[in-house]
């Protein structure tokens, strides 16, 4: 899918130090503006990768991401397989309108990290990478990027052990968030996986629990009250 006129973006700084972008067009942040870096590492490792059920010895976790962005999500899952206490990843991370390279050049997510040459390079590559084909990001990562949308978007049944929901709020891109696409998230799923995001809205988690979600509304990061976990039990 290609966009021959992307939408205006711009960099922001959020309350943590750490960047987001802002979509013009919709008026809507990437990322949390209380913290983008505090946000994506609560809610999408601490409430998720590390949540996730452990898979038997040396196979990887399997996550679908929707919502690249900036990279940060899979940034951060990146550094964290680093750990051998943690499973290696593959990843798929879903965006239908890149972030320009121009942009991603000035993101200061390496610098607020504790290894910050490992986390500029490990950014550059990811979004330097190709599309539609895996590649390594070290020995215990593979991601593949595609450029499309979650309606367009098809994977094997039972393929993913975790995703993260990253899309835009549900006032700004209702379509993302509908029964149909939850539905087909748990469908993705593999029994016991489970969905993270920011997201705390009352519709929305009517509509994870009709998709056949167990629902867990969870506290927030800094300055949201609640963020949302949902689990496929069968």
């Amino acid at each position: 899918m290609n966009h021959s006129h992307p939408p205006e973006m711009t960099l922001r700084e959020t309350r943590d130090g750490s960047h987001t972008l802002m979509r013009t067009d919709l008026d809507e942040s990437y990322h949390s503006l209380h913290g983008a870096l505090t946000e994506s590492q609560y809610v999408f490792l601490d409430q998720g990768l590390h949540r996730c059920p452990t898979p038997p010895a040396g196979q990887p976790v399997h996550i679908l991401e929707i919502g690249l962005g900036t990279g940060l999500n899979v940034l951060l899952t990146a550094l964290a397989t680093a750990s051998p206490d943690n499973p290696p990843v593959v990843m798929v991370s879903l965006e239908p309108i890149p972030v320009p390279e121009s942009l991603i050049a000035h993101l200061n997510y390496p610098d607020k990290l504790p290894d910050a040459t490992r986390a500029k390079n490990l950014l550059r590559q990811i979004h330097a990478g190709p599309w539609s084909r895996p590649f390594p990001l070290g020995d215990r990562f593979t991601l593949r990027k595609e450029q499309t949308t979650l309606e367009a978007f098809d994977a094997p049944l039972e393929s993913f052990d975790l995703i993260y929901f990253d899309a835009f709020a549900p006032n700004k891109q209702a379509e993302i968030w509908s029964s149909d696409n939850l539905t087909k998230c748990r469908k993705y799923l593999t029994p016991g996986g489970l969905l993270v995001t920011y997201c705390a809205q009352g519709q929305f988690k009517r509509n994870l629990k009709a998709a056949g979600f167990e629902v867990e509304a969870l506290a927030g990061p800094p300055g949201k009250k609640q963020m949302t976990r949902g689990w496929k039990r069968d």
